[in-house]
């Protein structure tokens, strides 16, 4: 199982992007989208990227997080439930994330969720559950790297700690700082902030060979 050269391809980005890599890599690396609705995570199996599948058999897994009395539920289970406890489940808290409360994108969120979107301290969009504890963007998108983390550790039977992880194209710094931060809370070392685009890019050509490979040009669109 070699699963560290998930993040070969990646690797191949471009300079722009050095900023939110790093180079200390010891060990599996494994790949995560961390997507507004779903979230999944991959490895290498042989010469082949394998998307892993979560406890409930699934490959992809709700980016959910709710709070239950005492009891954190993330995924699928924290999803089920977000009928009968809606100001403490989240969902698409990564629109918010690296935002300041005052942005156009936030005023407008804070009328499409149920839950309570709150100005932080220092400015920033920061989330409130049902009882009053408050969390920011990257606690919450932890949460979820943490479920994609365990997800992995499970399927190989040791434990990782480094990952490349994608983001929106859009992203700007603070945006891209603040999704490297939740791997850091999560537990791993963020080797690389990868467009998304630019992974599926990547992608394409991952298990094709040089002679395989017709002289065309290939559109990468993200829906």
């Amino acid at each position: 199982m070699l699963a560290r050269r998930v993040c070969a391809p990646m690797c191949l980005a471009s300079a722009p992007f050095a900023r939110w890599q790093s180079s200390k890599v010891t060990g599996d690396v494994i790949g995560i989208d961390l997507g507004t609705t779903y979230s999944c995570v991959a490895v290498m199996e042989g010469d082949r990227p394998r998307v892993l599948e979560n406890t409930e058999g699934f490959r992809t897994t709700p980016s959910v997080v709710a709070f239950k009395g005492q009891e954190k539920l993330v995924g699928l289970a924290a999803k089920r439930q977000a009928i009968t406890n809606p100001q403490s489940t989240f969902f698409a808290v990564k629109r918010l994330i690296g935002r300041r409360f005052d942005d156009e994108h936030i005023q407008h969120d804070i009328k499409n969720v149920p839950y309570k979107i709150i100005r932080s301290n220092n400015g920033d969009a920061w989330v409130q559950d049902g009882n009053g504890k408050q969390y920011s963007p990257s606690q919450v998108g932890a949460f979820v790297l943490e479920k994609m983390k365990e997800t992995a550790e499970n399927f190989l039977g040791r434990k990782v700690s480094n990952a490349v992880v994608t983001c929106p194209a859009y992203f700007n710094d603070a945006q891209r700082q603040a999704t490297k931060d939740a791997g850091t809370i999560a537990g791993l070392n963020v080797i690389r902030v990868v467009n998304e685009p630019t992974a599926a890019a990547l992608a394409y050509g991952s298990d094709k060979t040089k002679d395989s490979l017709l002289p065309c040009m290939i559109l990468v669109v993200e829906l």
